[in-house]
């Protein structure tokens, strides 16, 4: 009897096992399509979008909890089914226009499918909470089966990750329930920093218009023609003058 009971203890423990790095191996794969994204830019592109990526997955006592706040069934397969945030990547950038060039270009990937995506962005949340928040399912290839693993990525600029992260501290603080008046001075703040977003991505692009339309100084060893930006080397103008 008491080896029955060890045996049943030994496959629980080898299926949650099992379970918790079937995630573990999609965090990695996801970690592997950012980490190329971002490296690409930084090599062989003017501008990297990506400023930095988080990521964690919860531990099986977090999944847990939630799993009995939310009345999800205690089982492995209702858990995989039900709870969709096991790996949470953060994905924060320089500009609104960022996001949105990064969400299209993950979901490009033939082998991610979208599941849901909730615009946090265009549709703020009460509080003044503003993000991209794309579900994904990876596959994983283990050795005997292929698992499709939930991920979900929250994308955001610089501003609104500053203004979620403070606004997460006020409201553990005060035990996820703070006063009117903390209320609306986040609200004011979660404004400020969308005024903030808007500000510097003109500025950005003016000063990307002016580096595009901006004549370049013209170098004492070259000469210029009629104004036209063509300029050839004086050494080789005075050679050519001199053979006529």
């Amino acid at each position: 009897m008491e080896k029955d009971y060890l045996q049943q203890l030994k496959e629980i423990r080898d299926e949650v096992t099992r379970f918790m790095m079937t995630y573990k191996f999609g965090l990695r794969e996801m970690d592997t399509k950012l980490t190329i994204l971002k490296e690409e830019f930084q090599h062989f592109h003017d501008y990297n979008p990506i400023e930095h990526i988080k990521s964690r997955i919860k531990s099986p006592e977090s999944i847990l909890q939630k799993a009995h706040r939310k009345n999800i069934e205690m089982s492995l397969d209702s858990i995989k089914k039900n709870i969709r945030d096991i790996v949470g990547i953060r994905i924060v950038c320089s500009f609104n226009t960022d996001i949105y060039r990064i969400s299209d270009m993950i979901q490009k990937q033939k082998d991610i499918m979208l599941i849901e995506c909730k615009d946090y962005i265009k549709n703020p949340k009460p509080n003044g909470y503003k993000s991209l928040h794309l579900v994904l399912a990876i596959p994983v290839f283990m050795s005997d089966r292929e698992e499709q693993v939930y991920v979900e990525i929250q994308i955001r600029t610089v501003a609104m990750d500053f203004w979620a992260s403070l606004e997460h501290k006020i409201y553990y603080k005060y035990n996820k329930s703070i006063p009117d008046h903390l209320e609306k001075e986040l609200a004011d703040a979660a404004t400020a920093a969308n005024e903030l977003d808007l500000r510097m991505e003109q500025l950005y692009k003016e000063v990307n218009y002016i580096k595009e339309h901006q004549v370049p100084d013209y170098d004492e060893n070259y000469l210029g023609i009629d104004d036209v930006k063509l300029q050839i080397p004086k050494h080789f103008l005075d050679s050519f003058l001199k053979e006529k």
